[in-house]
């Protein structure tokens, strides 16, 4: 290459120049005299000279007919460069408006870097660089040049952050080579996907159950934990992590842990590996019989609470259930968080144990006397109490005579002579009210209790005394029935009239003759204190005064020859059901 400042040196003129470098046939090779040895062409790599440094320019000489300027900044951190230094630039214009030439050591140093790995590298072969920042969809690695490293091909799961990966070296696999655009994209996942496969291939040719082996969690889930053990992940179940109870595999472990697992299963056609991690120390079940006998007393802790009961702790993996009905005598219990919470403390007994399915039966209760043991001898058939009404049913109310327990009033022993349908025609919920016990069953755990019992029965002498057969009184109707009337006499005291007692002609149907709140007047025909009965009748109110058809009737009965007689309805024959007060209403036709 000739020196064109040289030249200049010695004050050769261009025209001097130009007659030594024109040839016999006239044609002038002095651009080629002067570029001997450079290739000029927009885009080649040239080689020249610092000449000197013009500010943040670099002149450089490259044997051109004029120099040209390089950006100082092009060296980066590298130091400013001496005159006489050589560079190598890229030409990228041959004059500007300033008559220099356009050149770029940058550029020159990336065509190299290209042109190296081009050289050096194929798809498929691994290669090792940095990683230099993030892009869009991916991350640049520099290993000579930037290459593409898309963010799904990071790693075989993709990472919450792929900057994480800024600075650090890592391997990937050249998946493209795009030479005319100059552009290579490169996969770490590729390469991470080959070499586990060629170590799962040969971790299950010599994996076997009851192995132990290192792994580092990869994933947590909420059934459990993947374990890579080397090429091929197993699966740690949540319920083969720990004796003991856990809410979370989180609760134990944390991604990236080095931990040592037993292998439990193996299924090499599917891949799939079972790993426990509690198999590694032996299970607290083995002597639980013998640590827990049945009726054994125990301090546990509450760790769940459940609509059916209450799990307890007894010791690190061993827990016992305490179903709601164990766990009070005699309260009633909605849901068991109305006795006990999580993290209490409590003291329970063993009620049973199931070493198979590892289960304990625990209960609570049974660390009480029971109460239901004394009742009978606290309440004896006869014994006033005192109670608060607690439920109403159609049969009855359930009266509370101490904490958690009940006694039944049936309604049949509510009132000697008032017809109740309904317990709440004489009792609310929390009225407070005397009864009468009048049985008590310890085993069923059952208190009869009596209402009625705490006065007089007016059957026995109140009633008779007041209404005798023959009596005209005066009723209220209160019910039809298709068999006859109920009529009120006083109050809570009612008789029936049989249809057949209440006209002189056939009846079909009482509300022919009267209606409900009629007020009517009736003759008593009988008085049944066994039954509890009044039998009434309308038509015969009237034929006799009283006291003549007891006259009649003695002198019939004196007679020597005994008639056969016709059943009277309405209480004295089987003409119909009567009233009972005190028993379920007879609606049986025949006579009593």
């Amino acid at each position: 290459m000739v020196d064109r400042n040289l030249l200049r040196e010695f004050d050769v003129s261009d025209d001097e120049l130009t007659a030594v470098v024109t040839a016999e046939d006239g044609t002038n090779n002095l651009e080629q005299f002067l570029g001997e040895g450079q290739n000029f062409e927009i885009g080649s790599i040239v080689s020249g000279k610092v000449v000197e440094l013009v500010g943040d320019q670099v002149v450089v000489d490259v044997g051109y007919k004029s120099e040209g300027l390089v950006p100082l900044n092009e060296w980066e951190d590298e130091p400013p460069p001496q005159p006489g230094e050589s560079v190598e630039v890229l030409l990228e214009g041959m004059e500007d408006e300033t008559g220099e030439i356009v050149l770029s050591r940058r550029k020159a140093h990336r065509m190299r870097a290209w042109e190296m790995v081009i050289s050096k590298y194929h798809e498929g072969d691994v290669v090792k660089g940095k990683v230099t920042r993030k892009i869009k969809g991916g991350l640049l690695v520099d290993i000579g040049v930037n290459v593409f490293l898309p963010a799904s091909q990071v790693d075989i799961r993709r990472p919450s952050d792929i900057a994480d990966y800024i600075d650090q070296d890592i391997e990937c696999m050249i998946l493209k080579i795009d030479e005319s655009r100059r552009n290579i994209v490169v996969s770490r996942r590729k390469l991470i996907e080959n070499t586990r496969e060629q170590q799962k291939k040969q971790l299950l040719e010599v994996i076997e159950v009851g192995q132990v082996r290192k792994g580092t969690v990869k994933n947590i889930a909420d059934f459990g934990a993947f374990v890579d053990l080397g090429g091929i992940d197993g699966l740690l179940h949540i319920t083969d992590m720990s004796w003991g109870r856990i809410n979370h595999p989180s609760d134990m472990l944390k991604i990236d842990d080095q931990l040592e697992v037993m292998v439990l299963h193996v299924d090499k056609e599917r891949e799939k590996i079972a790993l426990g991690l509690k198999q590694k120390s032996p299970s607290p079940w083995e002597n639980v019989a013998d640590k827990y006998p049945v009726g054994t007393r125990v301090i546990g802790e509450v760790v769940n609470v459940m609509s059916y009961g209450a799990f307890v702790k007894l010791e690190e993996g061993i827990e016992g259930l305490v179903h709601i009905s164990e766990m009070s005598w005699t309260k009633r219990i909605n849901h068991p968080s109305e006795l006990v919470n999580i993290g209490d403390k409590i003291e329970v007994v063993v009620l049973g144990i199931n070493k198979d399915k590892q289960e304990i039966s625990l209960g609570m209760k049974q660390t009480q006397v029971n109460p239901w043991d004394q009742v009978a001898g606290k309440y004896p058939p006869g014994t006033m109490v005192e109670g608060t009404v607690r439920n109403l049913t159609n049969y009855g109310a359930f009266i509370e005579i101490e904490e958690g327990i009940d006694g039944l009033l049936h309604i049949s022993d509510m009132s000697w002579t008032r017809k109740i349908g309904h317990p709440n025609e004489l009792l609310e919920k929390g009225q407070r009210i005397s009864c009468q016990v009048l049985n008590v069953d310890q085993d069923r755990k059952r208190i009869a209790l009596g209402l009625k019992q705490l006065k007089e029965d007016p059957w026995e002498t109140d009633i008779p005394g007041r209404y005798e057969p023959s009596d005209v009184v005066k009723g209220k109707v209160t019910k039809l029935t298709n068999f006859g009337v109920f009529v009120e006499l006083e109050p809570g005291l009612e008789g029936l009239l049989h249809i057949s007692e209440l006209a002189d002609h056939k009846v079909d149907s009482p509300e022919e003759v009267v209606k409900v709140g009629d007020e009517i007047e009736v003759k008593i025909l009988r008085v049944d204190r066994g039954e509890r009965k009044i039998g009434l009748s309308r038509k015969k109110a009237h034929w006799t005064k009283p006291g003549e058809e007891d006259s009649e009737t003695e002198g019939a009965e004196t007679s020597e020859a005994p008639k056969e007689t016709k059943e009277l309805k309405g209480g004295l024959g089987g003409g119909g059901p009567l009233f009972s007060m005190g028993t379920p209403t007879n609606t049986d036709s025949s006579g009593s």
